[in-house]
Formats: structure tokens, C-alpha cells, sequence
């Protein structure tokens, strides 16, 4: 322990955690405390102790008995042959990057860039808190791409509502971590967009870049990695190459082979090469290859003399294959990730086992690098041999029938991953990257039209299954574009469309549905188009939260009147258009001023009805889901909570069968949500807490964690389940704060429930961040009258303040019925007629008969009535029957509570079981 320094037990904690190279976030965890409280402990302990950063803080750590100093693991490819040499060089760039965040190791193809830069980063591991991480950019051909690479190599998935790049720099916010970008010349443009966007918004992130040529950014300092020097690191880089294959060169002949490597100019590349041949050629052979200008100078009038010396080498090495080798040279270049024998050979054209072979020798040559596992054996070209393979195949003009052979192996791939199986993902990710190569190809050969949108579809369905959805709705689109039928295009707009939804872009929802209403016109599909217009107006409804520009409900009407002339008698059509209707009435009435409900809501009602009887009758359940939607928003604003919430769980019984289409999973996704939310309003925890648990589950949701968890927060706050509040509100907290503090009012109530446990739990620091969030939200009415008022009562009675509290719930529900309807309601009640009673109001006992037949049904609301029914009676029997109803509904907290109300030997029973859910002490009657 440090000594002589006031430091506190949780900063002791902290800065033992520090010690172990953890992460803000990861210690939040351990701890049960937010991120940004460990910000705050770790910020205390640097000014305590009197060092300038987070590295000197971690040395001035105890160290855990019996273990030794901890360093964050480096996520870096391991090395099949030793580093040689570049004592220098890598003392430099290490100096390099601590000075600047942003460094680019520039140099020919083949000097060893990658090499070095593992190196370097390797040594760094220790200096950043958050480890160091390597991106291969070789298999990435789109400049968009960029993000989804390094998401890749982070373990990171998209999060609906953003693009890749935001995902990967929200993940980075708070992180001390090198970021080792391999391979970036064929994408320079786009990794210049992402790395300005990161080193932005990323502070403690610093980034080590190889490539061709400068990524001509303002903040990028370059290091020129320069040949291996004559006198020692080449010759050295030689005879190591050398003995590895069996044959150890003689110290006498350093002199030799210094010769040759100063006629390769020092290239690490070629000087590999040439050491792969000395077991068949020797250092004469070797040497009078190096004399053939044929096999030497051939670099082409747009390389350098450095590039020309790689080529040189190369074009040496190709020369001495025996023909049927250097054609498989040329045809396994077109892939860009690791293949099989029996891939090549479809590629190639010709019988496996004779591929098996010349892969074996080419192997032999280190033309192709070798990966043995338990799962087969792979095959790598090297970046600059698999570039020079595909130029050979372009000059033997035999670049066409390759890479069309190459879509239909890809096409082949892609069909085979239609069934998802345990190995699903890393049968994926094997293939991903040449399915990507293939699509953008093909993408710009006319010929290869039908097979680009074929490619492009599966992989549109591929990336969404591996909840790559940004890069799904992207696939869709080209799709549509490549699809000779503009029947096909609708189609392939209405999926990516569905995409949209899972990212909550409401704006692409509504372009997208707007196209194929086009395109389903040019097919002569006046039933589809209408389709798509009546969605448009019906998403705008359902989803408005999703828009950044809110469809004015003149437009709405206008989309409502179009499709309405163009359905006809078709009845999928009529049933779009009567839902659209029933939507637009329902988000009238929601938005009417404040008041009892009138007329209109009755009138939305029988609208819903219908809309549901005519996407039932159709046979399409996702229809039939989005009208029971409507109708469960019409009932539940009309104060039937139970109608409500049987309709929301009609609504995942439909969809619980359903294929984990895009559009099933949008509509499953918002049905998990609306059925907690029901269940949370009649009283069943338990079915809150399931449905709550699902969606907090989703896989689509792992990256946005405060969407996810929020209803479930709600449901354990209500229960009584501090430990999962504590633990879940990490979760929350963390993805909100990555997600830029998003203020949506869909949050509010899980903040406020969080809110309320630290408050029982008399966790004063935690308070007040917590307030400070909600305070972000502002006083919407929702907080004022809805769950703001339930759970400030339910704290101010867990104090004894029942004066207080029934001031906090002064209005009458008939007053604020707009803000209490739906999940509040019967809480509102039961609350405020408990409070009624312990704040000894005179007309306690009309508030409770009032509140009894409200809340009939609720087994929560109701057994809080009931008590408090028994608490104005002074019947401590009743009052103590009524732990059996809590306990049966899940409701460990008012369990407890209840036996403290029931005063004598009971309350010393009840305070023990708060302590054992976590509380602090609650205040007898």
C-alpha cells in the first residue's frame, strides 16, 4: 500500500486495478461502480500521489501477492520466423510514436514494413493500458470498409443507430491502446477519413501505419523504412533465412553473400526469396540468376528503383517455377484470404490433388506462407506476390476467366453458409473477405451483372445473420442495383429497408421504401407500390423516433391517399393502407393536449381492429405484428392495460416462429420491448422480467447496451433485485455515454429506477451521478407525472415521508391520464392511495375503494392496496398476508417492506431482509 498519502478504501481498490492493466470500463465492473466514477478515482489518485500519467501511476500499485507485474495482452499476429536486425530502426520509431499519435512507416512493397512494425509494437505492449492491436488492411477493397476491419480485429459488432466508424470510436472514447493499422496503400483515401475521425475523438489512442506511400493527412508524422543495412542486418537476415530451411551458410562466405544482398538493394523480401533457393541453386546459382537483366529489371517505368529491385526478385523467382507452378502462382491470386487445396483447385481448374502439390512447392519457394490447424491446412500469398500474381494474370490474359471462376467458388461458399451451424461464424469469417474481393469485381463487369446480384444478396444476408447490419443494408441496396428485374429491385429495397429499422434510421427506411414503390411501379406492381407508400406513412407512426426529419402529417396523409388509389381490390394492399390509417390516428390522438381521452380514441381502436383483421386475413405475420402494434398503443391509451398487454403477447407468440429475417427481427426486436413494457404495467414482474431479459440478450444489441438493458433495469428496480440493477447499470451506463449521452426519453425511466435503488441504498456518491444523468433528460411530463412521481414516491415512503409523497402525487389521475396510462397507472394508484393512509388523509378510504377497482387484476398494485387497506383497519394479520401475494409477484422489495410496516417482531425481520437485498433501512409507520 502506498504510505503516506491519504488515500481512500475505493481509490485503494482503483489503483490496485490500475496496477493490473485494466481497463476505466473494466474496473467499473469489478467494482459495481460507473466508468465515469472510475475517471474520477483515477484523476484523485494522480493528483494524490503526484505522478503526470496512468503508466507511472500503475507502477506505484501494490503488487497482488504471489503474482507478478501484469501487462495488457498485445492482439498481434505471432511471427513464424525470428526478427533480424533494425536495432536502430525500431528505437526510433518507438521514440516516434510516443511523440506523435499518428505515425506511418513508409516503403517499397517488401522492405519490411510489417515486419518492423510488429516489432515495435510487440515491445510496446507494457506502455498502454488497453493493450495493442493489429489490423491487416490487405483483403479490404472498399475505402468504406475500413471500420468494419478494425471493428473485426476489437471484437466489435456494429450498434443500430450508427455507422461502423462512430461503433469503433465510441469503443476507443476512453481507451489507452496502439492501434497498428498493416497494409494501407490500396486504401489510403479511407483510412485517412477513419483516422481523423479516431485520433479525434479518441485521445489515449495512438496509431502505427504501414504503407506504400504517405496517407498525406495534416497530423501524420512518417518514418521511411529504409533496405537492410549491407553490413550486417541483410547478410544476418540471409543466413538465418538460410539454416532455417536445412542449410547453414558458412561464416567464410558472409563476404558472398553480402554481394548478393547488396545486388537485391538490401530488400528483406527478396533476400528471403533468394535464401528459399540456396538449398537448390547455391550462392553461384543464386548469383548468376541475379545477373540475368531479364529476370532482374523488370520493374515497369512507374516503379521506383527500391520497387524495382522486389520485382526483380520476384520476377527471378518466377522464372525458375516450373510452368505448371507459376500458373497456380497466378490463379490462387485472387484470393485474399487464407484457402484450401480444394479451394484452389476449383479456382485453378484442375484436380486436387495435383494443386495439393504445386501448392507444396510453392510453399517451398516462400512464395505462399502455410497455416496448419486442427480444422486443415491453409494457404496465404504475401500482399506483393498475391499484387504481382494478379498482374501476370492480367498479362497472360487469363485475369477474366480467374476471377469468374473465383464468384462461382465465392457464389459456392456463400450458398453454403444459407444453414447456420455451430461453426457458422468461423466458416464466415474464412470466406467474408473473398466474398467482399469477388462482389466489387464483379460489380464493375457488365457480364458478371447476375452474379454480382447474387453475390451481393448472399452476402447481404450473410453479414446481417453475423449482425454486420450497417454492411447489410449496403449489400441490399447493390443488390437492388445489379437486379435485371425491377420486381427483384423492390424486393431488395424492402429488405435493406428492414435493415434500416434494426438501425433505427428511419430517414433510409423511408428513401428506401420510396424506391421500391418506384421500382415495383416500372414492374406494373400498383398492389406493391401501394404497399410501400402505406408503410412509409405507417413506419413514420410507429417509429418517429427513428426519423431525423419528421414526416409533417400533411405528407403522411398525402402517402396515405396515394396508396390508398393505387391497392385496388388487392387485400394485402387495403390492409397496408388500413393500417397507415389506424397508425395516423393513433399518433393524433397520443399527440392531442392533455385530458381525458375522447371519441378518438374508441374510433382509433375500431381503425386498429381492422387493420389487424385484414393483415390476418392476408397470412403475412409481420403485417399482422405491426397492426397489433397500433392496436396495443390504442389500447393501452385507453386505460386498458391488461387488453394491452395480452395484445403485445399475441404479438411474440406470432413472431416467435419467424426466420431471423431482417424485417422479423426489427419487428421481434420492438415487440420484446412493447411486452415488457405491458407486462411491467399490469403487474408481472416475472413476464417483464423475461421479456426484458430476452431483449437485453439480443445479439443485434450487444453494441448499444442502454437500449438493451433499460426495460429490465425498470423490471429488477420494481422487484427489488438490487445486485442485477448494480450490475446492469454498468452495462447502461458505459454504452450510453459511448453512444454520445443520447437524451431520448425512452431511457428516462430506467435512469430514474437506477436513481431510486442508490437512493435506497443510501449511496450518496452514486446519487448524485445519477441524478446528474436524469437531470440530462429535463423535466419532460413523463418524468413530472409518470415515472418520476412512481419512483420519488416509493422513495420518499420508504423514508416515512408519506406527506411528502402524496404531495409528489397531488394530481388526480384523471388529470395526467396521459402520462400515467400505459405502464404507470396502476403503480400512480396503489402508491398514492398507500400514501393516503400513512399520511392519514381523511378520505383514505375512498382513495382506496377508488384505487381497488383500478388496479383489480395487478397482483403488485392490488396487494399494495390491500395492505395499505389493512395498515388503515390497524389488522396486522391482513397486513402480514400480504408478503405471500408480493413473494408469489416477484416482488421481493415490498415483501420486505411489508413486514416493517407490520411493526413489532416482524419489523426487525424486514429490515434484515432489505439489508439482505442491499437497502438501507426503511422508516417504520
Amino acid at each position: 500500500m502506498v504510505t503516506g498519502v491519504d488515500i481512500s478504501p475505493r481509490e485503494a481498490e482503483v489503483l490496485e486495478l490500475v496496477g493490473a492493466h485494466l481497463s476505466n470500463a473494466e474496473i467499473a465492473a469489478r467494482l459495481y461502480i460507473s466508468v465515469r466514477t472510475v475517471e474520477s478515482h483515477v484523476s484523485s489518485l494522480l493528483r494524490k500521489l503526484e505522478v503526470p500519467d496512468r503508466r507511472a501511476l500503475a507502477q506505484r500499485a501494490p503488487e497482488p501477492v504471489g503474482a507478478g507485474p501484469s501487462r495488457p495482452a498485445a492482439v498481434l499476429p505471432a511471427p513464424l520466423t525470428s526478427f533480424i536486425g533494425r536495432v536502430n530502426e525500431r528505437a526510433e520509431l518507438t521514440e516516434m510514436i510516443k511523440a506523435h499519435r499518428q505515425v506511418t512507416a513508409v516503403g517499397p512493397g517488401g522492405v519490411g514494413k510489417t515486419r518492423l512494425a510488429l516489432a515495435v509494437a510487440a515491445e510496446a505492449v507494457g506502455e498502454y493500458a488497453d493493450g495493442v492491436w493489429f489490423v491487416d488492411l490487405v483483403p479490404v477493397t472498399d475505402p468504406g470498409m475500413i471500420a468494419t476491419a478494425v471493428a473485426g480485429a476489437l471484437g466489435l459488432g456494429e450498434q443500430p443507430g450508427r455507422d461502423m466508424t462512430e461503433s469503433v470510436v465510441a469503443a476507443l472514447a476512453d481507451r489507452q491502446a496502439l492501434l497498428v493499422l498493416d497494409n494501407c496503400e490500396q486504401v489510403v483515401d479511407g483510412v485517412a477519413l477513419f483516422l481523423e475521425r479516431l485520433l479525434v475523438t479518441c485521445p489515449g489512442v495512438r496509431v502505427l501505419a504501414t504503407s506504400r506511400a504517405r496517407l498525406m493527412v495534416p497530423f501524420e508524422r512518417v518514418y521511411q523504412v529504409a533496405p537492410l543495412s549491407l553490413e550486417s542486418d541483410a547478410v544476418a537476415l540471409f543466413m538465418e533465412r538460410a539454416a532455417a530451411v536445412g542449410w547453414p551458410v558458412d561464416p567464410p562466405l558472409r563476404d558472398q553473400i553480402a554481394s548478393i544482398c547488396e545486388r537485391l538493394d538490401g530488400m528483406a523480401l527478396a533476400i528471403e526469396l533468394a535464401a528459399a533457393r540456396y538449398p537448390t541453386l547455391g550462392l553461384d546459382g543464386i548469383t548468376a540468376a541475379l545477373s540475368h537483366p531479364l529476370r532482374m529489371l523488370t520493374g515497369g517505368s512507374r516503379a521506383d528503383d527500391r520497387h524495382r529491385s522486389v520485382r526483380g526478385a520476384l520476377d527471378w523467382s518466377h522464372a525458375l517455377l516450373e510452368p505448371a507452378d507459376r500458373a497456380l502462382l497466378r490463379q490462387v491470386s485472387v484470393f485474399v484470404a487464407p484457402f484450401t487445396a480444394a479451394a484452389a483447385a476449383e479456382v485453378a481448374g484442375s484436380e486436387e490433388g495435383i494443386v495439393a502439390e504445386g501448392l507444396a512447392r510453392l510453399a517451398e519457394q516462400s512464395l505462399l506462407v502455410v497455416t496448419v490447424s486442427p480444422s486443415g491446412t491453409r494457404y496465404r500469398a504475401l500482399e506483393t506476390i498475391r499484387q504481382y500474381g494478379t498482374e501476370r494474370l492480367a498479362e497472360t490474359g487469363e485475369l477474366v476467366d480467374a476471377r469468374s471462376r473465383h464468384v462461382r467458388w465465392c457464389l459456392a461458399k456463400a450458398d453454403g453458409l444459407a444453414v447456420v451451424r455451430e461453426d457458422w461464424r468461423a466458416r464466415f469469417g474464412a470466406v467474408a473477405d473473398d466474398l467482399r474481393a469477388a462482389l466489387a469485381w464483379a460489380a464493375d463487369q457488365p457480364e458478371q451483372r447476375t452474379d454480382a446480384y447474387r453475390l451481393a444478396r448472399r452476402l447481404a444476408e450473410l453479414t446481417f445473420t453475423r449482425h454486420l447490419i450497417g454492411e447489410s443494408q449496403q449489400r441490399y441496396e447493390q443488390a437492388a442495383a445489379f437486379a435485371d428485374n425491377p420486381a427483384v429491385t423492390a424486393s431488395m429495397l424492402r429488405q435493406a429497408a428492414a435493415v434500416a429499422g434494426c438501425r433505427m434510421r428511419g430517414d433510409d427506411m423511408h428513401r428506401l421504401h420510396s424506391a421500391a414503390a418506384e421500382a415495383a411501379r416500372q414492374a406494373g406492381d400498383t398492389a406493391g407500390a401501394a404497399c410501400d407508400l402505406a408503410t412509409i406513412a405507417t413506419t413514420a407512426c410507429r417509429f418517429s423516433s427513428k426519423f431525423v426529419r419528421k414526416l409533417p402529417p400533411e405528407e403522411t396523409a398525402a402517402l396515405i391517399t396515394q396508396a390508398r388509389e393505387l391497392a385496388g381490390d388487392d387485400l394485402a394492399a387495403q390492409a397496408a393502407v388500413a393500417l397507415a390509417e389506424a397508425g395516423r390516428a393513433l399518433l393524433d390522438a397520443v399527440g392531442a393536449a392533455q385530458g381525458q381521452p375522447d371519441d378518438s380514441v374508441p374510433e382509433t381502436i375500431a381503425r386498429a381492429e381492422r387493420a389487424v383483421e385484414l393483415t390476418h386475413r392476408t397470412g403475412d405475420p409481420l403485417a399482422e405484428s405491426a397492426a397489433l402494434d397500433v392496436l396495443t398503443g390504442a389500447l393501452s391509451w385507453a386505460g386498458d392495460s391488461f387488453a394491452a398487454a395480452a395484445t403485445a403477447r399475441r404479438r411474440i407468440t406470432l413472431l416467435a416462429a419467424k426466420p431471423e429475417t431482417p424485417a422479423a427481427t426489427h419487428e421481434l426486436i420492438e415487440a420484446l420491448g412493447e411486452a415488457t413494457e405491458a407486462s411491467l404495467g399490469t403487474g408481472d414482474l416475472p413476464g417483464a422480467r423475461r421479456w426484458g431479459r430476452q431483449l437485453a440478450d439480443h445479439p443485434l444489441l450487444a453494441e448499444v447496451g442502454h437500449r438493451a438493458i433499460s426495460w429490465l433495469l425498470v423490471a429488477d428496480a420494481l422487484s427489488g433485485n438490487v445486485n442485477q440493477v448494480l450490475t446492469g447499470s454498468i452495462r447502461f451506463l458505459d454504452a450510453w455515454r459511448r453512444a454520445g449521452s443520447p437524451a431520448r426519453s425512452a431511457l428516462g425511466p430506467a435512469v430514474a429506477a437506477v436513481l431510486m435503488i442508490h437512493s435506497l441504498r443510501e449511496d450518496h456518491d452514486a446519487q448524485r451521478e445519477w441524478g446528474a444523468v436524469l437531470d440530462q433528460f429535463g423535466t419532460s411530463p413523463e418524468r413530472t407525472y409518470g415515472y418520476g412521481a412512481v419512483f420519488d414516491a416509493t422513495l420518499l415512503l420508504h423514508h416515512g415521508r408519506a406527506t411528502e409523497a402524496l404531495e409528489r402525487m397531488a394530481p388526480e389521475p384523471g388529470e395526467v391520464w396521459k402520462w400515467v396510462t400505459w405502464i404507470w397507472l396502476h403503480w400512480y394508484v396503489a402508491l398514492r392511495a398507500e400514501a393516503t393512509v400513512l399520511a392519514g388523509s381523511p378520505d383514505a378510504r375512498d382513495r382506496l375503494t377508488e384505487a381497488r377497482t383500478i388496479t383489480a387484476g395487478n397482483p403488485v398494485a392490488g396487494a399494495i392496496v390491500e395492505r395499505a387497506e389493512a395498515l388503515l383497519d390497524n389488522d396486522q394479520e391482513r397486513i402480514l398476508a400480504t408478503t405471500e401475494a408480493f413473494d408469489a409477484a416477484g416482488c421481493h422489495y415490498q415483501s420486505a417492506r411489508t413486514l416493517v410496516l407490520a411493526g413489532g417482531d416482524h419489523a426487525a425481520a424486514g429490515e434484515a431482509a432489505l439489508a439482505g437485498l442491499g437497502l438501507a433501512p426503511t422508516a417504520a409507520r
